[in-house]
């Protein structure tokens, strides 16, 4: 199994930054890549942004992109993700999952495991 445990989430005012963090614990089975996804109170769960392990290619919705970056850290078993410029619409639950990381097409979360607690992300205006 892949356990990945979500950080870094909390409060900002519009145009701040966070910085999250997404760290495998236990014994993992290394994916292909890493994808951010995020849900906002009764909204269905997107994809914001993944990383492929081996080459660090990156991918982003086209609502965060140039806000967002995701970077992985082998050395340290995470993968965060950089946001600035916050607005109130990102406010959402941040989750991390294996993911299906392409180069063009919809991100989307793989394998059998479920979803975490995720990280908590409040931005006010």
């Amino acid at each position: 199994e892949v356990h990945l445990v979500e950080s870094g989430g909390g409060l900002v005012q519009a145009g701040g930054s966070l910085k999250l963090s997404c760290a495998a614990t236990g014994f993992t089975f290394s994916p292909d890549a890493i994808g951010w996804f995020r849900q906002a109170a009764g909204k269905e769960r997107e994809a914001v942004a993944c990383i492929a392990i081996g080459d660090a290619t990156t991918r982003y919705a086209g609502s965060v992109k140039g806000r967002f970056t995701i970077v992985s850290d082998n050395a340290s078993n995470r993968v965060c993700l950089q946001m600035s410029s916050l607005r109130p619409e990102d406010t959402a639950v941040y989750y991390c999952a294996p993911a299906y990381c392409p180069n063009v097409g919809f991100i989307s979360k793989v394998g059998p495991d479920p979803w975490g607690q995720g990280t908590q992300v409040t931005v006010s205006s």
